[in-house]
């Protein structure tokens, strides 16, 4: 027992990574036939029982981290034993064990609905699913840079199967549409990275942060516009204006568990945000760009998406501007960056996400049970459930238009309260309160539609209307209102617990506002106190290696400090290596402390 101790502590940030990476690498070794062979196959009760046992064990994983994290402590694992910034370092804190326990709380209800059914339409459903999941882990998860671009790859190469699955012609038209765009993206993210990394030659978070007020000023202005390019990127995937254009259809046309699942993905860029533009890029110059756009775009993303919400056409799109406005909301209480306005993002994200994929969820449930109108906002013969559905509907549209009691409007009241120092205070207040009050709008619309103006069935047995409506289910998809209500629940769990999450949240805005505990953390020191770092950087020097030759390395003495025992008694240390670490040592003066110095008298 001590010794499994011993290791999940030793381990503990990287097993978020590695338990989807292995399901994922399990289910594809179990093989896969044809996806009109899938409910036949003798596999798949296979694959969905070790798929949902390894979310629930994510789950599990997570909050546990959650209670590692709640203490305050920074875990910081290194990959390849090697310390920052020389090596690439998982960070596990508040907001990285948040995040990750949202996302396994929306996995489990989605992945346990697709189960029933949707996971036949397609093939290798849970091993994108699980790998997905792993890309979204190591993102909140990574203190590196190129890893967070390493991880977002991961989860968009899996979304990019995800998005087709079920196929179907308006699938592959927006899913190219999609791919494109993230294509674009991540070759923005390159540029910004490198922009990044040849002004301050750094990758690692923490040191990026420390070193941005020792760099000249054209270093200093290259570093800020590498940082604004990535932030346009992480923007394309927030889905935040003028950049969030995709959303509504992409989404639209995703299968249901799979339009549930991405909700989180938005999270992602709104994550990204706050971790790399609002926490690493923080001197004067980048904070005055950042925290003035930011208002301003999400001031309009917030307005934009409930517009667009009046004027939907159908259901899955009415669904996707309700995101991009909440996503709005969120950009706002972080633009204004204090604590209490983060905390206030932070207790919101988690409701936002949450009840966008109850609704997308609950456009399954209307989509099977209108027959040929499907989720077209026209009016149609009612539904065979349409007192659950309608209580259903009623209960979503109340929580997300923000109205009291539930999460939403906590959250809203949150970030209105984070205002009083905010100089856009006016602006802010009226842009909520006139969002919520079009919400109401455009959900009572929608209501109309859908229910209280909906026909009689056709009763006339010669009829096709007769034939067509007595063919239609007379209840939900197997497994579709459970995961929608087992949802809901946990967004009214949210509101009973409001006042721990919240002291939680606010340790959390605190904490990754606390630069110097994250340098304490993550970075290794020399004998002088100072922290070992790239700078000051000079793109002439090689450092030897065992392959490429014997060269000097005049910071051979720094290597105990930045690598564990054991690597550097292995065998990649080379003896020429291991020579001048021993020469520099006894080279290195040594300063005496305060008992061993004598007055001049004495001597």
């Amino acid at each position: 027992m001590f010794d499994f101790y011993h290791f999940w502590q030793t381990h503990t940030p990287i097993l978020s990574i590695l338990i989807p990476a292995f399901t994922s690498f399990l289910l594809l070794i179990l093989g896969n036939p044809g996806s009109g062979s899938l409910k036949q196959d003798w596999r798949q009760p296979w694959r969905r029982g070790i798929s949902l046992i390894s979310v629930i064990l994510g789950l599990i994983t997570a909050l546990s981290y959650l209670v590692i994290a709640n203490t305050g402590q920074i875990t910081v694992y290194q990959m390849g034993e090697w310390s920052a910034p020389f090596g690439i370092v998982l960070v596990l804190d508040r907001l990285s064990a948040f995040m990750l326990a949202l996302t396994y709380a929306l996995a489990v209800p989605v992945l346990w609905y697709a189960s029933a059914n949707w996971d036949t339409r397609g093939r290798y459903f849970h091993a994108m699913f699980h790998f997905l999941l792993m890309g979204i882990s190591g993102a909140f998860l990574t203190g590196d840079l190129f890893n967070l671009f390493v991880f977002f790859e991961i989860l968009l190469m899996a979304s990019y199967v995800l998005l087709l699955h079920g196929q179907g012609r308006q699938r592959f038209q927006l899913g190219v549409h999609y791919v494109t765009i993230n294509l674009l993206a991540s070759a923005l993210f390159l540029v910004g990275l490198g922009m990044i990394y040849g002004s301050v030659g750094s990758l690692n978070m923490a040191d990026v942060g420390r070193l941005m007020s020792t760099l000249d000023s054209d270093q200093h202005k290259l570093a800020i516009a590498g940082g604004l390019i990535l932030f346009v990127v992480f923007g394309i995937k927030a889905a935040m204006l003028p950049v969030g254009f995709w959303l509504p259809k992409t989404y639209a046309v995703a299968s249901t568990p799979v339009a549930a699942i991405f909700t989180i993905m938005t999270k992602v860029g709104i994550y990204a945000i706050l971790r790399v533009n609002g926490t690493v890029f923080d001197d004067a110059m980048a904070q005055s760009i950042f925290k003035n756009c930011l208002m301003v775009i999400g001031l309009i993303t917030s307005i934009y998406g409930v517009i667009g919400a009046l004027g939907a056409d159908r259901l899955r799109r009415f669904v996707g501007f309700m995101v991009l406005s909440s996503i709005g909301t969120l950009l706002i209480a972080i633009a204004m960056f204090n604590t209490q306005a983060w905390s206030a993002a932070l207790y919101y994200v988690v409701h936002s996400t949450l009840i966008a994929a109850a609704f997308y969820l609950f456009c399954g449930w209307i989509t099977s049970q209108r027959g040929a109108f499907k989720d077209h906002l026209k009016v149609s013969p009612k539904m065979k459930q349409e007192k659950a559905a309608a209580f259903t509907y009623f209960t979503i549209a109340l929580m997300m238009a923000g109205l009291p009691p539930f999460s939403g409007f906590l959250g809203k009241v949150f970030i209105l309260q984070a205002t009083a120092e905010s100089p856009y205070q006016a602006w802010i207040i009226a842009i909520v309160l006139i969002v919520s009050l079009l919400s109401i709008i455009a959900f009572t619309r929608v209501g109309f539609i859908l229910f209280w103006r909906a026909s009689a069935p056709e009763q006339n047995p010669k009829e096709p209307a007769h034939a067509e409506y007595l063919a239609l289910p007379e209840v939900a998809p197997n497994r579709n209102d459970k995961a929608i209500y087992l949802l809901l629940a946990g967004l009214m769990a949210y509101v009973v617990f409001a006042s721990p999450i919240q002291q939680y949240a606010v340790a959390t805005a605190q904490q990754i506002q606390d630069h110097a505990l994250y340098n304490e953390a993550i970075l290794k020191k020399d004998s002088q106190g100072r922290a070992i770092s790239v700078q000051p950087f000079d793109p002439s020097y090689i450092p030897e290696t065992k392959y490429g030759g014997e060269v000097e390395d005049h910071n051979a003495i720094l290597i105990p400090d930045v690598i564990s025992k054991a690597s550097l008694q292995g065998e990649h240390i080379s003896e020429y290596k291991q020579r001048q670490i021993a020469e520099q040592i006894l080279e290195a003066p040594t300063i005496p402390n305060e008992a061993q110095l004598k007055p001049m008298e004495e001597h």
